[in-house]
């Protein structure tokens, strides 16, 4: 394979496949970035890093040193960074706690972007990633398994009406509906939590994800995988809605497969 031309890359990896594929996508591409791993599963990413630095909590300013050592002008941000990285004052430095005590909100969005800019203002260039994994995202219509009843689009329409109102909130990213009920929303917990909070409420129904209109999508896409249909499948939940061009199929083939099994729809919406 013939070796591109590429400036040092920085990618700060969190919990999930989504970092994992996106290293191996840079190498093949002749660009192995630095890694900078928040996640369990730092292991595997080692043998796609040009360098692999293990980060117990979230210190901005040993990030811009290390990078600024580095060469890095460009990072890459993918996968769950664990929230107690984000809210135990015993895992972050004093720039994050400068950073903290600023918002007016602390919910995921506003976070994340405070964090981004204060990367930006250092003289780091945030990039996306939707570029390299565009084979992964979510196609408008029939994506995997059976093919959705009259009653869950009925509910998947209502959903997205629900979605409208709640997105620009910052939270409800995820909600379960059924019979026109909404039955529970997304907030801290996250996607797989909530799933089985659901399934303790009802059985049925349909998930829907989606992303609010300004969500920033160099950093902050969507993602479902295997975990998120096995999750609906011990809940009762058979019918998955997500936002097409902008949520994350992870290992899409594998997904597909995995849907068929449980019976579970899933189909590609737009808002």
């Amino acid at each position: 394979m013939k070796t591109m031309d590429c400036k040092t890359i920085a990618l700060i990896a969190g919990d999930g496949q989504l970092p994992l594929e996106i290293a191996r996508r840079l190498t093949c591409k002749g660009c192995p970035p630095v890694v900078y791993s928040f996640g369990e599963h730092a292991g595997r990413l080692s043998k796609y890093a040009l360098e692999l630095v293990r980060l117990s909590g979230l210190s901005l300013g040993f990030l811009f040193d290390d990078m600024r050592s580095r060469g890095i002008k460009e990072i890459i941000m993918a996968g769950v960074v664990p929230k107690t990285l984000m809210y135990h004052q015993g895992l972050q430095d004093s720039k994050l706690r400068q950073l903290l005590k600023k918002l007016h909100s602390r919910d995921d969005h506003n976070l994340l972007a405070n964090i981004v800019s204060a990367f930006e203002a250092s003289g780091f260039l945030v990039v996306g990633y939707r570029d390299l994994i565009s084979d992964w995202l979510a196609t408008e219509g029939h994506i995997a398994g059976r093919y959705v009843t009259e009653e869950e689009l009925d509910d998947v329409d209502y959903g997205r009406k629900v979605a409208k109102a709640l997105l620009p909130l910052s939270f409800g990213q995820t909600l379960v509906i059924h019979k026109r009920a909404v039955v529970a929303v997304e907030a801290m917990e996250g996607t797989d939590a909530m799933l089985l909070r659901a399934g303790s409420l009802t059985r049925g129904g349909i998930v829907l994800k989606m992303m609010r209109p300004d969500q920033d999508e160099r950093y902050d896409l969507p993602t479902v995988g295997i975990k998120t249909l096995q999750n609906m499948s011990n809940a009762g939940l058979k019918c998955l809605a997500i936002e097409a061009d902008r949520t994350i199929i992870i290992e899409p083939n594998e997904f597909k497969r995995y849907a068929e099994s449980f019976d579970i729809a899933v189909l590609g919406v737009r808002h």
